[in-house]
């Protein structure tokens, strides 16, 4: 499955973002989907994951900030990040385990300036 990730950009502290992420087929909702980040010169480091039916895991650096949803109709996790932190400033990588296997999206900047 490819994964495709959108929403990314540049915003203020404080601001926010809503990124999206589809897959290219059909994902099951009892699929693990999610995000991870990765900060120049850190090792990449969970942000949310979700799977139908149960709680949300977030990182502990953003929740309270960031929301994860998803639609199975559309193949889709979402990550509404709000009050963001220049902190937050990394690559964002959407993440599905169908099969048990981990799959990557190709990833998008998150750039919050003070």
């Amino acid at each position: 499955v490819q994964l495709q990730a959108s929403g990314g950009g540049s915003v203020q502290a404080g601001g926010t973002l809503r990124l999206s992420c589809t897959g290219s087929r059909t994902i099951h909702s009892s699929v693990v989907m999610g995000w991870y980040r990765q900060a120049p010169g850190k090792q990449r480091e969970l942000v949310a994951t979700l799977r139908s039916g149960r709680d949300a895991n977030y990182g502990d650096s953003v929740t309270g900030r960031f929301t994860i949803s998803r639609d199975n109709a559309k193949n889709t996790v979402y990550l509404q990040m709000n009050s963001l932190k220049p902190e937050d400033t990394g690559v964002y990588y959407c993440y599905a385990n169908p099969g048990g296997a981990p799959y990557w999206g190709q990833g998008t900047q998150v750039t919050v300036s003070s």
